[in-house]
């Protein structure tokens, strides 16, 4: 026996427990055997092959290629519109000389722009459309009402108003201009939409006149005749421009009421 086994300071260990570490601290308890280890951050990340596909990509082969197709059918929509409207408002150009005929049944009528590129042109006059009506009364009588201004009772109610309607500012003042791109001078219908123009003209101002209650309750409207009243917008102080403050009007022949024309009658 050596001189480690003897004497009062000799090292005890049990004879088949683990050995005890030399900084003093007791034994260290077991891990369970089942017990998986923590992850470490800085453990690689998992195969890409393991992660679940989404979207369209979790589609089978013949939905992807058919959502392909619909993707590029909406492009292609989406540049034809883009295009047709930019050659629409764009200044006068081969293209548009050419293909003019293509460019308007594209644009019109949903598609319809009121203005024109790099060339605006805003309005310096105030033009007011005005009607009145022929009404037949239930004894046969006839009388003739007096100028029904609408485009003023449009502008009485949108005035104050935060949210107009889009009718009330600009299915009168549209159909007007519709009116006078397809008529001349003589208000002779020039081209295929002339009629058609005076068909939504005389359409709205009847039913506007049923509004109003312009025939009274035995009454009944048989024609109606439309004129614009035209002013020019004063020029400011500082300018120089002299411009006439006197109105300008232009009235239409007298038109004959068809049922289709009362309110309900095309339905």
């Amino acid at each position: 026996m050596d001189a480690y086994d003897t004497g009062s300071g000799a090292r005890h260990r049990p004879a088949d427990g683990p050995a005890a570490p030399e900084g003093g601290a007791g034994p260290r308890a077991a891990l369970p055997a089942d017990a998986a280890p923590r992850p470490s951050p800085y453990d690689p990340p998992p195969p890409s092959g393991t992660a679940p596909r989404t979207g369209v990509a979790a589609l089978s082969l013949r939905y992807q290629i058919g959502a392909a197709l619909a993707l590029a059918i909406v492009a292609v929509t989406v540049c034809v519109h883009v295009g047709m409207t930019f050659l629409h408002v764009a200044p006068s150009n081969a293209v548009t000389k050419q293909h003019g005929k293509a460019i308007d049944d594209w644009i019109y009528p949903e598609f319809e722009q009121n203005w024109k590129l790099f060339a605006p042109n805003p309005l310096q006059q105030n033009i007011a459309v005005q009607v009145r009506a022929q009404v037949l009364a239930a004894d046969g009588t006839v009388r003739t009402t007096g100028w029904y201004d609408l485009s003023a009772e449009d502008g009485r109610a949108i005035d104050g108003n935060l949210l107009p309607s889009h009718t009330q500012q600009n299915e009168l003042r549209r159909a007007w201009d519709f009116f006078t791109a397809t008529h001349g001078t003589d208000n002779r219908p020039v081209g295929l939409r002339g009629a058609l123009s005076e068909t939504y003209l005389r359409r709205i101002v009847v039913m506007r006149l049923d509004r109003d209650d312009a025939a009274g309750s035995d009454g009944s409207v048989e024609r109606v005749q439309v004129r614009s009243r035209t002013t020019n917008v004063r020029p400011p102080k500082w300018s120089q421009e002299q411009v006439s403050d006197k109105p300008v009007y232009r009235e239409l022949p007298w038109w004959s009421v068809t049922p289709a024309d009362l309110p309900g009658g095309g339905r």
